[in-house]
């Protein structure tokens, strides 16, 4: 039996030619993803220390493209609305390029900044845009956007905090409104808001030592890892699980050569990428996270990779932290 290895090549070709299937009709119904897909091809060569794989100024054109005129902040595409969840993706790959000054011109900042404010209601929540549907993974996405803008404000944060907080749940987990089932996905949206905003203090020792029994609860006989109980494992939660674990310290509560193997297996060894689980087709969405996964790990010397912002720490370490002020 071939010992099983990652396929970095082949992980970087099958990246580099997502952008060259404009005449499959897969490519036009996924309009609404492609801002997001960028952030995550770019940050998975990232990982795979092959970012010039990607043309930077291509790229942000591309990303400037997506500027919404009437709102500010970003849609997924030209001509679509703008949302948090694009709007941070935007906010990300112009931070990779070190090009957040684009955002200077035309008070394209103050603008995007309105929008991400805009979008936060009395209760301290978020709404991903004007159509007002709301989850702990847009708090979790305005105060990325808005810490790498250096932007962070307790206006914007303490009421931020304290609707996390009530997201919590007996058994440990985050849901994404307060008193919805935990789900891993949460679990990290509400710890990266936490850990952005400088508050995993406003969690007790045994809240935090109950979310890392819920997380490492997530790993299963094969290795990989599910989202909630009585699911199926999928390469994605490689990310939501372990960078949760490692945002409170118990990273090492997770059997790393189980999770890895589930990983590698999970691999086209024809064109690459990475698929939810093995045997099915790959997506740019589980490549980045399974490399993510394997980069926090410490595996096959990746690039290390930030378990806050899902960016590299290279990066990140570029940021002004935001200093909390009064609760």
């Amino acid at each position: 039996m071939t010992e099983l290895t990652l396929l970095r090549d082949k992980h970087i070709k099958y990246i580099e030619s997502l952008d060259n299937k404009k005449d499959d009709y897969e490519y036009w119904l996924s309009e609404h993803l492609r801002l997001n897909g960028v952030y995550w091809g770019l940050t998975a060569l990232c990982i795979m220390d092959s970012k010039d794989t990607f043309k930077k100024d291509e790229v942000i054109e591309f990303v400037m493209s997506c500027w919404d005129l009437k709102r500010g902040g970003f849609g997924p595409f030209p001509r679509h609305d703008s949302h948090l969840l694009t709007t941070l993706s935007a906010v990300q790959i112009l931070a990779t390029y070190d090009s957040l000054s684009v955002l200077e011109k035309d008070d394209k900042l103050e603008l995007c900044v309105q929008f991400i404010v805009g979008n936060q209601l009395p209760d301290g929540s978020f709404q991903g845009d004007r159509f007002g549907e709301v989850d702990t993974r847009f708090v979790y996405t305005a105060l990325n956007a808005l810490s790498i803008l250096g932007k962070l404000t307790p206006e914007v944060v303490d009421p931020a905090v304290q609707y996390i907080l009530k997201c919590y749940n007996f058994d440990g987990g985050f849901g994404l409104f307060p008193g919805a089932e935990s789900h891993a996905a949460q679990a990290f949206t509400c710890l990266g808001a936490l850990k952005i905003a400088n508050r995993l203090d406003a969690l007790t020792a045994s809240q935090i030592e109950e979310t890392g029994w819920w997380l490492s609860e997530r790993q299963l006989p094969d290795g990989g890892l599910n989202g909630r109980p009585s699911k199926l494992p999928d390469v994605c939660y490689s990310w939501w699980v372990l960078s949760s674990l490692a945002i409170i310290g118990k990273l090492d509560w997770i059997d790393y050569e189980g999770l890895k193997e589930f990983i590698l297996e999970a691999q086209d060894d024809v064109k690459g990428g990475i698929s939810d689980r093995p045997n099915n087709e790959v997506d740019v969405y589980h490549t980045i996270f399974g490399l993510a996964g394997l980069s926090l790990m410490g595996f096959y010397d990746l690039i290390p990779i930030d378990p806050t912002y899902c960016m590299p720490t290279s990066v990140t370490a570029t940021f002004k932290k935001y200093p909390y002020i009064g609760k």
